[in-house]
């Protein structure tokens, strides 16, 4: 009787993968492990006679440890990361059960990695990051350096989504946590960091053309962990990453009040109140978030994540490939859980190597790319390009003519 559970299951992303986990039928039983236990209650109700809850405070080992007993894989989507990861995994390493996670903190994967003798010496494989960004660029980029080129000059990664049902503070706080920290970028063979307000990140700044979402999206630099894992794995001259989140103008106001440091988790006195900024500015942006889908008549979700891929192929040319997973009617939840339920998926059919791994380095992006369109579909060759596993493929020659691909 194979068994997983996903903690942090009644989340965007928790709720997505849980569901695809209990539709393809590999587990027997799929547990929605979460502190909301009515609302873990209602999901497990919602999926099926094999899906049960159980209550878990990440924070708590002892909690942590009592959930997952007798379980063969953990799932985990409990975020921030750079909050939750190394306590969950702590247990789940001591425990001696397989491990898959969504971690998009580049700071504390360079932590995860100290663990890595340790996880192989338990026999225990630990999958980190195996989201959208990271997880699915990693492997589309690895497939496209080792299938398709014969060199490897550069991986831009760039993505935007917007419109999910809804954002926790935990989302927000990400945000924060994204623009305040020193961003890794890997340029000119080199890991360097820059600042998101300062003028080596602003310089870093770019429009980007998706499918489906349009042109003229404004990108930032974002510190996702592809820009620190993918050299270790690949030969490249540079890796970078860049996102936003739809619409706009959401995005715009949840910058600028961090800019204005109304972030901080310093308390000030308001009147005979202590009132901490972060805790104010996070509900208000929240609150506010409801206005400006209105008022933009957003609609319903969608988003984008694209791989940019350039080098050489064989014969010494010029090639680019770019790889678009885009989606009118997904976005974080399903963008980021789906790929996390497909590494799991991985994990229990046993094709992960033991020791703490980004996905580049422990899958076969074949095997990945074999079992996406077994769980979702995205959108086709409507938009520019044809669909491969459910990801729109381009390649551009050395003229830069576009060429859509079939694989």
């Amino acid at each position: 009787m194979a068994k997983v559970i996903v903690l942090g299951g009644c989340g965007a992303v928790g709720s997505v993968a849980a569901a695809t986990l209990t539709k393809h039928g590999l587990f027997d039983q799929v547990v929605i492990g979460d502190l909301n236990m009515e609302r873990a209650r209602e999901l497990a109700q919602d999926f099926g006679p094999s899906v049960s809850a159980v209550q878990v405070d990440a924070g708590d080992p002892e909690s942590v440890r009592s959930a997952i007993t007798g379980c063969d894989v953990v799932l985990n989507c409990v975020g921030p990361f750079y909050k939750t990861v190394k306590t969950i995994l702590g247990v789940v390493l001591e425990e001696g059960i397989h491990y898959v996670d969504v971690c998009d903190d580049v700071d504390v994967t360079e932590e995860l990695f100290e663990w890595h003798e340790r996880a192989k010496e338990a026999g225990v494989s630990a999958l980190i990051g195996m989201g959208n960004s990271p997880g699915a660029t990693n492997l589309l980029a690895k497939f496209a350096s080792e299938a398709l080129l014969a060199e490897t000059d550069s991986v831009g990664i760039f993505h935007a989504h917007g419109g999910e049902p809804f954002e926790g503070a935990g989302v927000i706080g990400h945000r924060f946590h994204c623009m305040t920290i020193d961003i890794p970028m890997f340029l000119d063979g080199e890991l360097k960091y820059v600042k998101y307000f300062e003028e080596d990140g602003i310089a870093l700044r770019q429009e980007f053309e998706f499918p489906i979402l349009g042109a003229g999206v404004q990108l930032y630099p974002y510190p996702h962990p592809e820009q620190v894992t993918l050299p270790r794995f690949m030969k490249v001259r540079e890796v970078t990453n860049k996102g936003t989140v739809l619409p706009a103008p959401y995005y715009d106001m949840t910058r600028d009040l961090c800019q204005l440091g109304l972030a901080s988790k310093e308390p000030v006195t308001v009147g005979d109140q202590q009132v901490t900024p972060y805790d104010f500015t996070t509900a208000y942006i929240i609150r506010e978030r409801e206005r400006i889908l209105r008022e933009t008549d957003f609609g319903q979700q969608r988003g984008c994540c694209s791989v940019v891929v350039k080098g050489r192929n064989a014969a010494g040319l010029d090639r680019e490939y770019r790889f678009h997973m885009a989606s009118k009617s997904q976005a974080l939840g399903e963008g980021t859980g789906i790929p996390a339920a497909v590494g799991t998926i991985l994990m229990q059919q046993g094709k992960i190597a033991h020791g703490v791994l980004p996905p580049e380095g422990c899958v076969n992006p074949m095997d990945f790319i074999g079992l996406i369109p077994q769980v979702m579909t995205l959108d086709d060759k409507k938009e520019g390009g044809e669909s491969f596993g459910g990801v729109i493929v381009q390649k551009i020659d050395e003229n830069g003519n576009v060429e859509t691909m079939d694989i």
